[in-house]
């Protein structure tokens, strides 16, 4: 028989391993996928931090110019969809073959398809700044793009816009010039070459586009008209959405919810008559909503040579001052 202070050990741990019993089910230990997954809680809620970007203009009103400055400033990716198609058809890849049957047959790539191609590198820049040219182009993609994005907690954050008068855009290309190895565009008016007709870096000849004539940018912006209207009036309504997550009718007031708001895109528009305009409302734009954009570190020892030969200068002109008085 059990001495008394035996029992009395044997009843305390009876009832220390009900009350243990009662309060596991409660809290179960959580398989380590899911404490991988809570440990990025707190960084998957910062995703409206990072840059995902498009942006829409008018034929010439500047999108290469201010694109090829954001990349070259700060750590962002810039995807062409463009380059995208034909590198999935020079790698013969299966997106790539129905690309190029397509094509072959002189129909239209389907909508499904260009966004395959478009997310075969999105998908890999979860924690990246990035800007995406020449996709969505029409409303069908758009709403397409956004719903991909969004399963994946990867939703746009930035459409810019940039809104130069036709009148501006149609003098613009009448005076603009192209290094076409590079991509490097001149203008006449406001940006010209160091040696005219000759690009500053390699000195080979610029030419004109093609299409830089008023009777195909009339065309070309009349499919603007119809194609990109419908887009931006889509965003502008995403833009003005609001950013609480709707509460269910029948949930009481105090009880928690665990549905993470719907992050809303910021439209920005800019409306200067030049890049160089355009160009500092868009930068401090960039700065003040998206706080982790990283300067390139070339792109810092530029601005602290210019900022050092400014300093240089100022101080020569007041010692030169200084001798002649």
């Amino acid at each position: 028989m059990l001495s008394l202070q035996a029992a009395r050990t044997h009843g305390l741990q009876k009832q220390s391993c009900r009350a243990i019993g009662y309060s596991v089910p409660s809290r179960r230990a959580l398989p380590f996928f899911l404490h991988a997954k809570a440990a990025n809680d707190d960084h998957e809620h910062d995703h409206s931090r990072f840059l995902r970007m498009l942006m829409f203009g008018k034929p010439g009103a500047g999108k290469g110019t201010l694109s090829g400055r954001l990349v070259n400033k700060y750590d962002i990716v810039s995807l062409s969809t463009g380059d995208l198609l034909r590198q999935h058809i020079a790698e013969g890849t299966e997106v790539g073959r129905e690309a190029e049957e397509t094509v072959a047959r002189g129909g239209l790539i389907p909508d499904e398809i260009m966004l395959k191609v478009v997310t075969s590198k999105l998908n890999y820049l979860h924690n990246k700044h990035w800007i995406l040219d020449g996709f969505p182009r029409t409303l069908g993609q758009a709403k397409l793009l956004d719903q991909h994005l969004k399963k994946r907690n990867n939703p746009l954050t930035l459409v810019v816009n940039i809104d130069v008068h036709d009148d501006i855009i149609l003098s613009r290309i009448s005076d603009r010039w192209v290094h076409l190895p590079s991509g490097r565009v001149y203008n006449m008016s406001y940006n010209r070459p160091k040696v005219e007709g000759y690009d500053d870096v390699t000195g080979e000849p610029l030419t004109k586009r093609p299409d830089d004539n008023p009777e195909v940018f009339s065309r070309r912006l009349t499919q603007f008209y119809a194609s990109t209207s419908p887009l931006l009036d889509y965003y502008t309504l995403a833009a003005k959405s609001s950013t609480a997550s709707a509460r269910n009718p029948h949930q009481h007031p105090h009880q928690l919810s665990f549905h993470r708001p719907q992050q809303k895109v910021i439209l920005k528009t800019l409306s200067g008559a030049t890049s160089d305009e355009n160009w500092p409302v868009l930068d401090r734009a960039l700065r003040s909503a998206f706080p982790t954009l990283k300067e390139r570190p070339v792109s810092r020892d530029l601005r602290r040579k210019d900022l050092n030969d400014t300093l240089f200068a100022h101080q020569m002109g007041a010692a030169a001052a200084g001798l002649q008085d």
